[in-house]
């Protein structure tokens, strides 16, 4: 028992660390798994036994990371992407797979080998590519749309290959039947699940969700899951595909998004544990002794998969450098590499050396890439010089198309905060062009008549030749605040005094917006608010003209009034819990505080500002003036963040300051 508890201890302490430290370096948390299972591990400092019940519990995590897929796939969704995803992703997953089976076949492997390897080495880092995408604002630019398509697909492709292992690992002579008689237990396993699961599912999370327990309905979706992983496990098949099973039925559901949401820390704890087992298969003494090798494999393979999903992203009609940019994002192996990697030794399909050299690899791809992809478009541009000529004549057609512009406004993003505004703009007869990074979208609106035009906003020659000299303001109309950025820094190191309004979700991020160059910042619940109340006056009898003047009002004020917000149970873990919050504090005999003046009391000293104070005979609240002395049954009205409140509050009941 003591010595589980050690264990337990070690691997929370040094998971917390690892974990932290790479966070700041900038690199996936999945990567400090990885050396915490190398260093801990039997083959270095030993610290860590590689026992069959901690891997059984750390495959768990595999269950819940495909039902977290499962929930992103839809049928709808997946026949809007056919092209990409059949056609581009299905073409990338064939051709790796059998490269590998002819390569495997020279070098003298076994095919089974040959299979795994080719398995392991077709997949691309989910997380990595995601993370870098949404950061770098590039998720719906052509090669961003284009990798998450293939990554889709290689999470889709995962299901018939854990099957095939499967059966390839029960070593029968007569594997084909094998074979085929899973492939027929899993159709009509999935046509009875897909046929009746969906309103079943329907009937019973909404039965569950009446019910308004969190726990209850933490503990269904866990139930739910595994259920169906049993389901598959029991008629032949991996808990991996009854996982993702579930995961496409509940997409269905209009529970999908909490249950990704209550499903997160189950998934991420027990991934985490699953990569600290794969760590623990690598062989630091192999990696050194055979470095040149491995890093000569590493090569081989980021130039074979980035050529060959460049090749392909060309055959499908795009232009080479977009091909080029979507290979190099792609070009690591990913998370279910060592899924299959672990499958792979589990069944005795792969030996211990050519594990050690793929899974070397697999790691060493992976650490590299976050340093690759952020330069993506550079290498794209060095290695393709018709991509340099095309980004050109993208620079030259918006040039062409603001030729005449004087005055006017730059629209940054296309969506639909940007089409309502551009509809403002043209029935007051204000010039605009817009700039979106979404072809389609484009596209239609421009065949549709509208002043939009392709074109990243991040980039100074593409706002110049917008016109931004000749602009009267700039509109940012992006959703996330780095994308935001990214185009206030480009304005501001050239153009300091345009004027540029920006639109943020809440008032958590205006000072920085504000501090970075906008000259107007609009956060949308709070202007949400706003009309909210103005039609609740309005319903209520206040004439039209008094709301008007009271918003009015209220904005001149810049939001003051609604600036924090009172907290509740609900508001727990969600990601307002940042935002600055009202708390109200009533006074007591007993307290600190009770007889001093408002002047005497260090607010300032505690980030913490009083916004109102309340006396039970009076109706209307008083506003904060120094020399009030606080009685008995006041109210305080603080605003402030959770943390100072609970400050704040324990120095006026006690005078004591943390």
């Amino acid at each position: 028992m003591f010595d589980s508890l050690i264990h337990l201890l070690l691997l929370l302490t040094s998971s917390v660390f690892a974990v932290g430290l790479f966070r700041i370096l900038g690199l996936p948390a999945m990567l400090a798994y990885f050396v915490i299972g190398i260093v801990l591990g039997p083959h270095a400092l030993g610290l860590l036994e590689d026992e069959e019940s901690g891997r059984q519990v750390a495959e768990f995590g595999i269950v819940f990371l495909m039902f977290s897929i499962g929930l992103e796939f839809s049928l709808p969704k997946l026949y809007a992407m056919r092209k990409t995803l059949f056609g581009l992703g299905g073409g990338q997953v064939v051709l790796t797979l059998l490269a590998s089976l002819v390569l495997g076949k020279v070098a003298g492997l076994s095919l089974t080998s040959a299979f795994i390897i080719g398995a392991a080495i077709t997949m691309s880092s989910t997380a990595i590519v995601s993370k870098i995408l949404m950061e770098r604002v590039d998720l719906n630019s052509r090669h961003g749309r284009l990798s998450i398509g293939v990554l889709l697909f290689q999470d889709l492709a995962v299901i018939p290959i854990l099957v095939l292992i499967q059966t390839l690992g029960s070593h029968s002579d007569n594997w084909l039947d094998v074979l085929g008689l899973t492939l027929f237990k899993s159709s009509v396993l999935l046509f009875l699940l897909f046929k009746f699961g969906k309103n079943i599912l329907n009937f019973w999370f909404e039965l569950v969700a009446k019910q308004r327990s969190r726990e209850l309905f933490v503990l269904n979706v866990l139930m739910v899951t595994l259920l169906m992983a049993a389901a598959t496990n029991y008629v032949g098949l991996s808990f991996a595909l009854g996982a993702f099973v579930a995961g496409m039925l509940i997409s269905e559901t209009k529970y999908r998004y909490q249950v990704e949401s209550d499903i997160a820390p189950f998934r991420d704890i027990l991934l985490g544990l699953f990569f600290i087992s794969v760590g623990m298969l690598l062989d630091v003494s192999v990696l050194i002794n055979h470095i040149v090798l491995i890093v000569f494999l590493l090569a081989l393979f980021l130039v074979f998969k980035i050529g060959l999903i460049a090749f392909l992203t060309k055959l499908y009609g795009f232009e080479m450098g977009v091909g080029v940019r979507t290979g190099i994002i792609l070009g690591q192996a990913g998370e279910f590499s060592f899924v299959v990697l672990a499958l792979g030794l589990q069944t005795h399909l792969i030996d211990g050396e050519s594990l050690q050299l793929v899974l070397s690899v697999a790691v060493l791809s992976m650490l590299v890439a976050p340093f690759i992809i952020q330069y993506n478009g550079r290498i794209a541009r060095k290695l393709v010089k018709s991509y340099t000529r095309n980004s050109y004549k993208v620079v030259e057609t918006i040039q062409e198309h603001s030729l005449d512009l004087r005055d006017h406004v730059i629209i940054c993003g296309y969506g639909r905060s940007g089409q309502y505004l551009g509809r403002f703009l043209r029935e007051e007869n204000i010039p605009y062009v817009a700039l979106d990074m979404d072809a389609s979208r484009v596209q239609e609106a421009a065949a549709a008549g509208e002043n939009v035009i392709y074109g990243d906003a991040g980039r100074r020659s593409v706002l110049e030749a917008a016109g931004l000299a000749r602009a009267k303001a700039v509109i940012v109309s992006y959703a996330e605040t780095r994308g935001t950025m990214k185009v206030l820094h480009v304005i501001q190191e050239k153009y300091p005094t345009l004027p540029v309004i920006v639109r943020t979700h809440d008032d958590s991020e205006m000072d920085l917006l504000r501090d970075a160059g906008a000259a107007e910042v609009v956060p949308e619940i709070l202007e949400g608010s706003l009309m909210l109340a103005s039609h609740a006056l309005v319903t209520l009898g206040i004439p039209l003209n008094r709301v008007v003047k009271r918003i009015r009002l209220f904005r001149e004020e810049r939001y003051k009034m609604f600036k924090g917000y009172f907290r509740g149970v609900s508001d727990a873990d969600t990601t307002t819990a940042a935002l600055p919050q009202l708390h109200s504090v009533e006074m007591y005999k007993n307290f600190y505080a009770h007889g001093l003046r408002l002047d005497h009391i260090p607010f300032e000293d505690f980030a913490v500002e009083v916004k109102q104070l309340r006396r039970t005979n009076m109706p209307e609240p008083i506003a904060p003036r120094p020399d009030i002395i606080l009685n008995e049954g006041d109210i305080l009205v603080l605003l402030g963040s959770n943390a100072a409140l609970i400050a704040m509050e324990v120095y006026l009941i006690s005078g004591r300051k943390p």
